[in-house]
């Protein structure tokens, strides 16, 4: 008869959680509060009252954060929201940083 060999293998597997990225707007003397606000309700997936202050923080201090995310999602979100103020005539600003 033959013996059975068991192996036991401890081994831990540690996930690192991605790091965050703030993307930020930036004020400018052209776009519309509207289409701030519809951008951050649209791309961003706030609530017009959550879109609405975060409009504000942008055209009284000159910046805003739109949201936190991984990196990939935060870069796509800038290039939706790039490609539709682009369509739109605006020269609105986005930029990210970590968080």
């Amino acid at each position: 008869m033959k013996e059975k060999v068991v192996f036991e293998e401890n081994t831990k597997v540690k996930i690192n959680k991605p790091k965050m990225y703030k993307v930020i707007l930036h004020n400018d003397d052209y776009t519309t509060m509207d289409f701030v606000v519809e951008v951050l309700i649209k791309v961003f997936n706030k609530n017009p009252i959550e879109a609405s202050k975060i409009m504000y923080d942008v055209h009284k201090s000159g910046i805003g954060v739109a949201g936190v995310y991984p990196y990939d999602i935060a870069a796509t979100k800038i290039c939706r929201v790039m490609n539709l103020s682009e369509k739109e005539g605006f020269p609105l600003k986005l930029s990210m940083e970590e968080e």
